[in-house]
């Protein structure tokens, strides 16, 4: 009677290599599935990669020609060469016997560029941080936890 039970749940042969065929296919797609992630995973790495050296070498190449500009610039405001640049449009120096100042009436002269209003007693001062914000962890431990909690007059509990 048991041979006919243990025979009536024993499984076909071909059932079990069909069993086993599905599991080594589901671990053939697993295995695959994660290479494909790790492939795409690389290659965008290397994309950006070239990407960034991209942009270092055109940021490097954009730093070179600012520092040719510079050069160039220091170069044209030299003292020399300003000099020579005014002798070519016909200005000549300065002799301080023959120079000559004209007074405008009403002009004031160059005003004063004010970037801030001068310090003074009518500035109203604002702090930085609330005083919520000042309190130390330590303080706020005692004030909370670990001070003894009081009762009122009618019985109830205040931190």
């Amino acid at each position: 009677m048991t041979d006919h039970i243990i025979q009536a749940y024993r499984q076909a042969p071909w059932r079990t290599q069909m069993q086993w065929i599905g599991v080594f296919l589901l671990a053939l797609v697993a295995v695959a599935s994660v290479a494909a992630v790790y492939l795409n995973i690389s290659a965008r790495a290397a994309t950006t990669g070239r990407e960034i050296q991209a942009m270092e070498s055109k940021n490097d190449t954009i730093e070179r020609q600012i520092a040719d500009l510079e050069t160039k610039l220091a170069f044209l405001t030299s003292a020399a060469q300003m000099q020579k640049r005014a002798e070519d449009m016909g200005f000549v120096p300065v002799d301080a016997a023959t120079e000559q100042y004209l007074v405008v009436p009403g002009y004031t002269g160059r005003q004063l560029a004010e970037l801030a209003p001068a310090p003074g007693p009518d500035m109203v001062t604002v702090p930085l941080l609330r005083s919520n914000y000042t309190q130390s962890l330590w303080e706020w431990l005692f004030q909370g936890f670990l001070a003894p909690s009081q009762e009122n007059r009618s019985g109830e509990v205040q931190p």
